[in-house]
Parts: structure tokens; sequence; C-alpha cells
């Protein structure tokens, strides 16, 4: 059996000028940006992705993603070469949350209509995939506060399990503004969604966008662009919360990811 240092050799020079150039350290919940020669494709577990013009390209990967992860690059779709890419697991919180309005923990039939046709509005906009670099970054915080909701961790609304936590909450006075962690284009704007009340999406291209949720107020429409740092709206308790904060989600495509990841460590 070849050893794995000699099949990681021996996959590089298969794929010649189009091997990616990865991250080390990437872990479920990361937003990967990796490189290639200009004019290689690339496919991630069988999806094929944006690759810009200098080779640059970004994927996601989910808070449940197996140990490994299939990279693919080459010239043609028909002759890529696989690379198995390790993802590191995570330990994830178990977090309850009392005081959350009961119809919204398990609503009635016609409000669950209501909320399905809403969040396929959202997962429509999340589908843009246009060529702009603004998933480059550099990230910051939209707003100073206490983390008072992290990534993956597990959530019991009023005793009640309900679907892990996706995003990075930050408790703040209602009325608070917050700021874009990343240059965008909004693409979705509605300030009375059932579950997640004031709601704006903010796409940072190649199927890269950030969601913020439960505003008070929005202050862009759709189709503006903003710079980092451009005002979007003010924090709210609107929706499903239990108290005013500024709830910020991260996508690729359909593949919910960290912000907190994409963010200066401490003291940097």
């Amino acid at each position: 059996m070849m050893p794995p240092w000699l099949a990681a050799i021996a996959l590089a020079a298969a794929a010649g000028d189009c091997a990616p150039t990865l991250p080390e350290g990437i872990v479920q919940g990361s937003l990967v940006q990796g490189r290639v020669a200009p004019g290689c494709q690339v496919q991630v577990a069988g999806r094929s992705l944006r690759v810009a013009a200098d080779g640059a390209f970004v994927f996601g990967v989910g808070r449940d993603a197996p140990p490994r992860i299939s990279v693919s690059t080459g010239r043609a779709a028909d002759r890529l070469h696989h690379t198995a890419v390790p993802v590191g697991a995570r330990e994830w919180r178990i977090e309850r949350v009392d005081g959350v309005p009961p119809s919204t923990v398990d609503p009635p039939p016609a409000i669950a209509a209501r909320i399905q046709a809403e969040q396929a509005q959202v997962a429509r906009a999340r589908l843009l995939d246009d060529d702009r670099d603004d998933w480059r970054g550099p990230f910051v915080r939209p707003l100073a506060g206490r983390t008072s909701g992290v990534y993956g961790s597990q959530r019991i609304l009023n005793g009640v399990p309900k679907d892990p936590h996706y995003g990075l909450d930050i408790a703040a006075a209602t009325g608070t503004p917050f700021v874009a962690p990343a240059a965008g284009v909004v693409t979705f704007a509605d300030p009375d969604l059932y579950l997640t009340g004031g709601t704006v999406l903010l796409d940072h291209g190649h199927g890269v966008s950030s969601v913020f949720i439960h505003l008070s107020r929005i202050d862009v429409v759709v189709g503006q662009r903003v710079a980092r740092g451009d005002p979007l709206g003010a924090v709210g308790a609107t929706g499903r919360a239990s108290g005013p904060h500024l709830h910020w989600g991260m996508n690729w495509f359909d593949v919910r990811i960290d912000p907190a990841l994409l963010l200066p460590e401490p003291g940097r």
C-alpha cells in the first residue's frame, strides 16, 4: 500500500499545474479559499465551482461535513484528478433558550405554510453566482458587543429540541446600528418575515452570502452595492427572538458556514 505522503505527491503530479493550493486546518463550518492555475476547472464533492481569472476559488464546508471531502481539478471536466482533503471535526454546544414566542416554536399549519414560502424566497436569493470577489474580504465584525450565540450549537427552544443554530449572535440594544462585514450587493430585504423578522441578505460573489435577521430597521434596498463598514440597518428582536440581538449567518449557496472563522483572532 502506498504511504499517504507518497500518494499526495502522486496526486499532485497527476494534476500537474491544476493541483489545488488549499489552507491548512480546514474544519467543519469553514469558508475555504483556494487557488489553481488560471484556466483550470474545480469541483468539490461533484459540484462545479466558479474559478476567478487568477485561479482563485471558494467553497463552504458544512457543520456536519465528513472527515474528508473530494476536491477535483483539471483542464477538462472529463479528466479531473481527485484529492481527498481532510476536514477537522468540532464539538458543538447545547444551548437552551426560553421565553421564545410559542407560535414561532410550534407554528400552526397556516403559519407553517407562510414560513416555508418566506424561507424559499431567501433560499432563491442565495443561488446567485456571479464573478464578484467580495468574498476575499477581509471580513470585520458587523457590531461590537457580547457574543450571545455561536454557530453549530444545538438549540432547545422553550424545552423543544430544534435545528442547530447557524450563525453568530451579538447582543445589543434595539436600534443599535450595524455595518456590512465585507463588500457586497443586497439581494434580499424584508422587514417582516415570520421567523426571522427584519431580514437582509448581502451577496459577496461566487455563491457566498451573509444574512442579518431580527432587525428593527433596514437601511438598504435590493440591488444596492455596499462597501465594508457601510450601515445596513439596526438591531432588533423581530421574528423568533427572545431579546434584541444581531444574528449574522453566512452561506455558500445552501451550505451554512461559520462567520466567526472569518474574523481576525482577538488581539490581531
